[in-house]
């Protein structure tokens, strides 16, 4: 298992998109129309910094999420926050700084800073807009991601299957109903070079024009040709959009916020599900003084404890089933979600559970003991777990 703990930092920064090498035509092609932005145009960034390792057995924490904020918080405070970037951060004077390039820089800087500590910074993620993010990881693999939305109507079925089996499979989904879907597409590469980004910015915008042409405000059953005679469901429209030119390495699906499916070109096929709950905690070590528990844990150490309302994302791999098209059955995704977390929706969790009478109720430790409950009832077939403590916290346990 594969355990990571992501910090989400903000910062508001202006740059420009621009090689001074290419014309003003070429530019526009790489990066768009903000490529004319002579003095720069805006955004308000929001970066994630994601480490690896292996808890400490006490604490029950893989590395302690205020040092992350306070050491990567000061080179954003330093070197991106409030700044031109091509003129004010030396690393972007002859590096266009492109969503990818920022992120790749971002590692950079802050990675050394925590060359000492047994977690190790294996990513960032950087969103730039809604539409527009990046993620860089140690190894050198960088993503380029584009989100577009549309709203579509569709009856989820099969004509591979009869009646009965499509209303025992999809339930009340068979009726004619609509979704505002959101999509993202991920190009991926190896490295990046200090030039463009991933894919040309007018290649991508003509990819979404025309995928918005064929799905938008459509019947997919009945409008897209190119689904006529193939299972309507979430799956299969993400196999589909996958199929566009420039082709991304994968595509990922939402049909609404807390569903989505993600299609890779390698054939693999991912579904995830969200779930929320609200709970109460402290963490605390009985063994430590009361100093050490203050000095280790900070206000989450308050006697009376305190809680979050958490959100858990269980995605799920397997064998994609032509005939039905689906992957996995989707209210068999919920009830087992549902149902994991049922014992500790509006408990103290370490005094109103057994979990964690013995260890410290840290996201780590939370997700950690939330992974068997799930994977045993859905025959192993989790392959990751999400745990967002807050909005800036977020815990990870994969598969490898």
């Amino acid at each position: 298992m594969l355990l990571t703990v992501s910090k989400r930092v903000e910062f508001s920064a202006s740059r420009r998109l621009f090689l001074p090498s290419s014309s003003a035509e070429e530019n526009r092609k790489l990066f768009g129309e903000e490529s004319s932005a002579r003095y720069g145009t805006g955004r308000n960034y929001v970066a994630y910094f994601v480490f690896t390792g292996q808890p400490d057995p006490i604490t029950g924490m893989l590395i302690n999420i205020s040092e992350i904020k306070e050491r990567a918080g000061g080179i954003i405070h330093d070197h991106y926050d409030h700044r031109f970037l091509n003129e004010d951060n030396p690393a972007f004077r002859d590096n266009v700084p492109t969503a990818e390039n920022v992120c790749r820089q971002l590692l950079a800087d802050v990675a050394p800073l925590f060359a000492g500590n047994p977690a190790k910074l294996c990513a960032v993620h950087l969103r730039e807009t809604p539409e527009r993010s990046a993620t860089a990881y140690a190894h050198g693999v960088v993503d380029a991601n584009y989100w577009f939305e549309f709203s579509a109507a569709r009856k989820t079925m099969s004509p591979h299957l009869s009646a009965t089996e499509n209303e025992k499979l999809f339930g009340v989904a068979c009726g004619e109903h609509g979704h505002n879907y959101r999509a993202r597409l991920t190009f991926r590469a190896d490295s990046v070079s200090d030039k463009p980004a991933l894919a040309a910015q007018e290649h991508v915008s003509e990819l979404i024009r025309a995928l918005r042409s064929e799905l938008d405000h459509k019947n997919l059953n009945r409008d897209v040709d190119a689904l006529h005679d193939k299972p309507m469901t979430t799956e299969v429209v993400a196999r589909f959009i996958l199929q566009g030119k420039p082709a991304p390495s994968r595509v990922r699906l939402h049909e609404r916020d807390d569903f989505f499916a993600e299609a890779w070109n390698t054939g693999e096929m991912f579904l995830g599900i969200r779930e929320s709950f609200s709970a109460a905690h402290r963490l605390h070590v009985p063994s430590f003084s009361e100093a050490q528990n203050a000095e280790q844990f900070g206000k989450c150490n308050n006697l009376r404890g305190h809680g979050h309302r958490y959100v858990a994302e269980g995605t799920v791999g397997g064998e994609y089933d032509q005939r039905s098209g689906t992957l996995a059955n989707f209210e068999e995704l919920r009830s087992v979600l549902r149902l994991a977390i049922a014992p500790w929706r509006d408990k103290h969790l370490d005094l109103e559970t057994r979990d964690f009478h013995e260890r410290p109720s840290t996201g780590e430790n939370i997700v950690r003991a939330l992974w068997p409950k799930i994977d045993s009832a859905l025959q192993q077939r989790l392959v990751r777990l999400r745990l967002w403590e807050t909005e800036n916290n977020r815990f990870t346990l994969r598969r490898t």
